[in-house]
């Protein structure tokens, strides 16, 4: 994998890296391509690796003592998993495509060297690291808190971040009902209405042309006349 012409190298894990320090990796660094419902690790393996995320979205998941999933946060491109590894720990979620996913396997043994040999690979750790945990943040905030049309309608305007055409792909129901904490007849519910109030069309599989505005104003608990 040629990482200094990554089309994405400016979000990921080696965005500060110089010519010279390329010449340090000597590992391979694996191109893995993920279906939807395959996992890159699961939760308390030991791992070996980080991965950063070239294209797509993933799902990271905790697992609660009666079996149900917990979603905790979702990963797309330019966002680096698996750095509990790093620090010797195993790994702290299932990390589970949604939609097909290209990502960059990159060894331990290749981060700890770049650590060893430049400062800069370092400081893009420690900023990625701390973004991870403030995404983590926002996200239980963001998507768990408020009634359950303003969780969805945070949803998918987190989905669409900044797509010029409003138009996103998205999630199954129980996904959905994880994410926000909902049961799945919620979830089914709230769209429904959404659909009905215009703020949400949808145009295929899963694929919805949104209302940007509407679905703002939805997130603030404002309701329109429908």
């Amino acid at each position: 994998m040629e990482c200094r012409n990554c089309g994405i190298r400016e979000l990921v894990l080696f965005a500060d890296l110089h010519e010279q320090d390329f010449a340090l990796i000597h590992l391979p660094i694996e191109e893995i391509r993920f279906e939807p419902s395959a996992a890159l690790f699961h939760v308390g393996d030991d791992g070996d690796a980080v991965f950063t995320i070239r294209d797509g979205l993933l799902k990271l998941v905790q697992y609660l003592p009666d079996g149900t999933q917990r979603i905790v946060r979702l990963v797309g491109p330019g966002a680096v998993v698996g750095l509990e590894v790093l620090a010797g720990q195993p790994y702290q979620h299932t990390a589970v495509a949604l939609q097909p996913a290209l990502v960059c396997r990159i060894r331990q043994q290749v981060v700890d060297r770049l650590n060893r040999e430049t400062p800069r690979l370092y400081r893009q750790l420690m900023a990625k690291w701390h973004a991870s945990v403030n995404l983590a943040d926002e996200c239980l905030t963001e998507l768990n808190t408020g009634t359950a049309r303003q969780r969805m309608a945070r949803l998918f305007l987190h989905l669409l971040a900044d797509d010029p055409d409003g138009s996103c792909r998205f999630l199954r129901r129980e996904d959905v009902g994880a994410l926000l904490s909902v049961t799945t007849e919620t979830a089914c519910r709230v769209v429904a209405d959404f659909k009905r109030a215009g703020l949400v069309r949808e145009e295929g599989d899963n694929l919805f042309r949104c209302d940007r505005g509407g679905l703002r104003a939805a997130a603030l608990g404002e309701r329109s006349a429908d």
